[in-house]
């Protein structure tokens, strides 16, 4: 069983190598995933669900058909709907995605970045961290409802922080 500590400590690990913010989807099955987390600029999110971009973002549309690391400077031309040109508006100048499949269920991560490419260590940290967030967050082994419980209240948190 996954330990919330240890989740708790691999997210903030991430979020301090992504600036710009992240989302993380777990277990994707159809397009829903079991979990998700997100701390991108509100003000993007909002644009990208009003407009229906999931599935037309280059970084998804990637993540569902291969697997690894990519930055997004290689999606450019995947970008038919200038998706990745809209974000950089909210401090998104610089990506990765990452992608993991174990057993046939998949976890797709975007991180971002207003100043740099991501270099080389940082992806490979980043994919170590999505590939040991993925085997803690799977299910098949039983995950118990009180975890189910704390990881989803803590996705909220994350993806919907307190205004102040």
């Amino acid at each position: 069983m996954a330990d919330t500590g240890k989740i708790k400590v691999l997210l903030e690990s991430v979020e301090n190598l992504a600036p710009s913010g992240f989302a993380i989807a777990f277990h994707i099955r159809l397009t829903s995933p079991d979990f998700l987390f997100q701390t991108y600029p509100k003000d993007w999110t909002d644009i990208y669900s009003e407009k229906g971009y999931v599935m037309q973002d280059p970084t998804v549309r990637w993540g569902f058909t291969e697997t690894g690391s990519i930055r997004w400077s290689g999606l450019a031309e995947m970008d038919d709907q200038n998706i990745l040109g809209q974000s950089l508006a909210y401090g998104m100048a610089f990506g990765v995605t990452i992608s993991t499949d174990t057993g046939g269920s998949r976890s797709l991560a975007s991180f971002s970045r207003p100043d740099r490419e991501y270099t080389d260590e940082e992806i490979k940290q980043l994919s170590q961290c999505v590939q040991a967030l993925h085997d803690m967050t799977a299910l098949q082994g039983g995950t118990s409802e009180e975890l189910r419980t704390q990881l989803h209240q803590l996705s909220v948190k994350m993806t919907h922080p307190p205004t102040t």
